[in-house]
C-alpha cells in the first residue's frame, strides 16, 4: 500500500475522534488497527503518526486518558471529552463542505 497522500492533512484527527465517539474508548494500537480496518486499508496510519497526535489531542483537552493493566502491561486508553465531541462535529462539517466542493469541481471537470 502506498503512503497516504499529502492532502490528507487533518484526516487522522477526524478519524481518531470519530472512532472514539463510536467506541467510547480505545488504546493506541487498537486505534491504528481500527482505522485500517474501517477504511479497508485505504488509510494506513503508523504509530509514529497516531501517538503524537493522541498526545497533542490530550494536551488540547480533546481527549482524556486512563491507564489500565492488561496481560501484565499497562495500556493508555483514550476517550473523548465534551470539547473533543465539539471538535469532531466541527471537523465533520468542514469535511462535508470540502467534500461537496471537490465533488462539484470533479463534476465540472468531467
Amino acid at each position: 500500500m502506498a503512503a497516504n497522500p499529502p492532502f490528507m492533512s487533518g484526516v487522522p484527527e477526524l478519524l481518531i475522534l470519530s472512532l472514539l465517539k463510536a467506541r467510547e474508548e480505545m488504546y493506541g494500537y487498537e486505534i491504528v488497527a481500527a482505522i485500517g480496518a474501517a477504511t479497508d486499508g485505504v488509510v494506513s496510519l503508523k504509530e509514529g503518526v497516531v501517538y503524537p497526535l493522541l498526545h497533542a489531542l490530550e494536551a488540547d483537552g480533546l481527549l482524556k486518558t486512563q491507564r489500565r493493566s492488561a496481560g501484565g502491561r499497562t495500556r493508555v486508553y483514550y476517550a473523548l471529552t465534551s470539547k473533543g465531541v465539539r471538535r469532531l462535529f466541527d471537523l465533520i462539517d468542514e469535511w462535508r463542505r470540502l467534500g461537496g466542493a471537490v465533488d462539484w469541481a470533479l463534476g465540472e471537470a468531467g
